[in-house]
């Protein structure tokens, strides 16, 4: 497996600085998805020149993506499917549309890099969700998905840590203690998303041609620790967010 050069960029310092980020997504979600939509784009053109590329980003959100990725100078297209996330911001988000990941309304081969970051956990069937992608992007295009798998600390989201007692038990918990459902509910907008599966999948597809794996790593790890995301088991508890990376072939 390649890994572009973002064992080069990975450092524990930007570790640091995304994890400060993070710790004030809900009171400033400018800094937060600010600086992560601007690690993704530059984690992105590892292996793709962005300029000019058409890029997909299922569960664009509000904009901060579109953004990042149209500062690079890629043809953007953003795909959200919750009608708030579209608007958080006040507007819609740049040439972003509501659609869901399991069903792109998109021609087969017809884009550079197919891209999701934190998406695949809020949909039942993550496998269907990567193989559209991989039926959207053209052959030597690239594939990006990143998770976060549900036994990482933040597997739960907002009702995390009590995810580790079941998930449909942390989001009652939330509900009573706050008198509303998460976000982020069990078995509606949250599912289990374990990396093996995922890895299995792309691994199986490998094998039959379809793409060719490019990567696995532990996304906000520094380049010493990106190993975890490949050892079975470890990968789940110890990687906060998981990507793996795919080139498709024809």
């Amino acid at each position: 497996m390649g890994g572009g050069n973002v064992a080069h960029r990975a450092t524990l310092r930007r570790s640091l600085d995304l994890f400060a980020a993070f710790r004030v997504e809900q009171t400033d979600p400018d800094r937060f998805y600010g600086a992560l939509a601007a690690d993704s784009v530059a984690m992105a053109r590892q292996w793709l020149p962005l300029a000019g590329a058409k890029v997909v980003d299922i569960g664009g959100g509000p904009g901060y993506f579109a953004d990042a990725f149209t500062g690079a100078g890629a043809r953007y297209a953003g795909l959200e499917p919750d009608a708030g996330e579209l608007t958080a911001r006040g507007v819609v988000g740049a040439n972003t549309v509501r659609g869901s990941g399991l069903d792109l309304p998109l021609a087969d081969a017809s884009i550079d890099l197919a891209f999701s970051s934190n998406v695949l956990e809020h949909v039942p069937d993550p496998v269907r969700m990567a193989q559209e992608m991989v039926r959207v992007t053209r052959p030597g295009g690239v594939v990006f998905l990143s998770w976060t798998p549900w036994l990482s600390p933040w597997g739960g989201h907002e009702t995390s840590p009590w995810h580790y007692l079941g998930g449909k038990r942390a989001a009652d918990r939330y509900a009573a203690r706050t008198g509303h459902r998460p976000k982020n509910d069990f078995g509606r907008t949250l599912f289990a998303c374990p990396v093996r599966p995922m890895v299995s999948w792309a691994r199986g597809a490998e094998r039959a041609g379809r793409i060719e794996v490019l990567d696995l790593f532990a996304r906000y790890h520094p380049r010493w620790a990106r190993w975890v995301a490949r050892v079975p088991g470890l990968a789940d508890i110890a990687s906060w967010n998981v990507v793996i990376v795919l080139r498709a072939h024809s």
